[in-house]
């Protein structure tokens, strides 16, 4: 998929330095922040995959 966008002129310019500081190109940073932030499940899935671990840690423990 291809996006485009406009980025207001403070942001764009951080962008720019952050990538430059890295050596990467700023369109290969956003890149890479997009693709971080998509593959980080969200606090509500983190929070209930724990009190699912939590409420089944005996029964795992006695199928292992």
């Amino acid at each position: 998929m291809k996006l485009a966008f406009e980025l207001p002129p403070a942001q764009a310019e951080k962008l720019r330095a952050e990538a430059e500081r890295l050596g990467l190109l700023p369109e290969d940073l956003a890149r890479a922040a997009l693709t971080d932030l998509l593959a980080t499940p969200d606090a509500n899935f983190r929070a209930a995959a724990g009190r699912v671990l939590t409420k089944n840690e005996e029964l795992y423990k006695r199928l292992a």
